[in-house]
C-alpha cells in the first residue's frame, strides 16, 4: 500500500511535512489528529516510513457494493481495525482495547480525538475516552498532528478530490506518565485530552470551539432542517400569492369583457 498508494498520493498532491524527526523509528507511540477529511487516513501514514493503525468505523467493511468493496480491501490492505458503532459504550470499549493492543505490539496507533470529523473546518472539543485511557493504560507518548487543508480537497460529500498541497504539521510528543494508571478518574482523563487539544489547535491555527463535533452535526443538521422547512413556506407563500395574483387579473379581465359586452 505504501509503494502503491502511498507513493501516488505523494506524488500527485506532494503533501508537504513538518516535524517528521517527532516520530519515533520503532516502539510504541499515539498519534493523535485533528480530522478533517474523509482524505486525513491516507495522507498521515503515507507520509510516514512506518505503519499507522487507525481504528475505522464497521460500515467501511461492510457496506456492499463495488465501491463498498474497494472501500473494505483499502482499509483492510492498511491494517486498520473495524469498531462497531451500534452500541457507543460497546464501541468504546472495542477502540480502547485495540488500541491497547496495537501499543502493546510497539506500533502507532492513529486516532482522532474528536471522534468525528470537523463539520465547518474549526477544532472540536476532544472526547476523553479513548485517546487519555490508550495513553494512561500503556505509558505510550502521545504525538500531536495537525492536517491542514485536507477539507479543501475532498469537503464531505464530494468524490472526486482537488488537486492541491495538503500539509502534516507533527508536534513534539507528550509524556502522562505522572498520571499513569489514573485512567478511571474522568477529571484526570478531560486534562489529557484538553492538554492534547490545545496541542493541535497550536499546530494547526484552528479556531477552537469547545462542543463536541457530533453536537456541532446535529446543530448544524437542525440549522439546515430549519433553513429548507423555512425555504418552502416561503415558495408555499410565493406561489399563493402568484394564484391570488392571477386569479385578480383573470377576475379583472372577466369584468372588463362584461363591461364592453353590455356597452356594445
Amino acid at each position: 500500500m505504501k509503494v502503491s498508494v502511498g507513493a501516488g498520493l505523494k506524488m500527485t498532491f506532494r503533501p508537504w511535512v513538518e516535524g517528521l524527526e517527532h516520530v519515533p523509528a520503532k516502539g510504541p507511540a499515539i498519534l493523535a489528529s485533528n480530522h478533517l477529511s474523509f482524505s486525513d487516513s491516507f495522507f498521515l501514514p503515507a507520509v510516514l516510513d512506518r505503519k499507522v493503525t487507525f481504528i475505522a468505523k464497521a460500515e467501511y467493511f461492510n457496506t456492499p457494493g463495488v465501491k463498498g468493496r474497494l472501500t473494505a480491501a483499502f482499509f483492510k490492505g492498511v491494517g486498520q481495525l473495524p469498531v462497531d458503532r451500534s452500541g457507543a459504550r460497546g464501541a468504546g470499549e472495542a477502540a480502547i482495547r485495540s488500541g491497547v493492543e496495537v501499543i502493546e505490539r510497539g506500533e502507532l496507533f492513529g486516532i482522532y480525538p474528536e471522534g468525528t470529523r470537523s463539520p465547518d473546518g474549526r477544532l472540536y472539543r476532544g472526547k476523553p475516552g479513548g485517546l487519555a485511557r490508550v495513553a494512561l493504560i500503556t505509558g505510550a507518548p502521545v504525538i500531536p498532528v495537525a492536517m491542514i487543508n485536507t477539507e479543501k480537497i475532498q469537503p464531505p460529500g464530494k468524490v472526486m478530490p482537488k488537486l492541491m498541497r495538503p500539509g502534516i504539521r507533527i508536534g513534539a510528543p507528550l509524556d502522562f506518565g505522572r498520571y499513569r494508571g489514573m485512567e478511571g478518574d474522568r477529571f484526570i482523563l478531560r486534562s489529557v485530552t484538553d492538554e492534547v487539544m490545545y496541542a493541535i489547535m497550536k499546530l494547526s491555527g484552528q479556531e477552537y470551539v469547545d462542543m463536541y463535533a457530533t453536537a456541532a452535526k446535529r446543530l448544524i443538521a437542525e440549522e439546515t432542517k430549519r433553513q429548507a422547512e423555512v425555504e418552502k413556506s416561503e415558495r408555499a407563500e410565493k406561489r399563493a400569492w402568484e394564484r391570488a395574483e392571477q386569479d385578480r387579473q383573470e377576475q379583472d379581465r372577466q369584468e372588463r369583457r362584461r363591461g364592453e359586452r353590455a356597452g356594445g
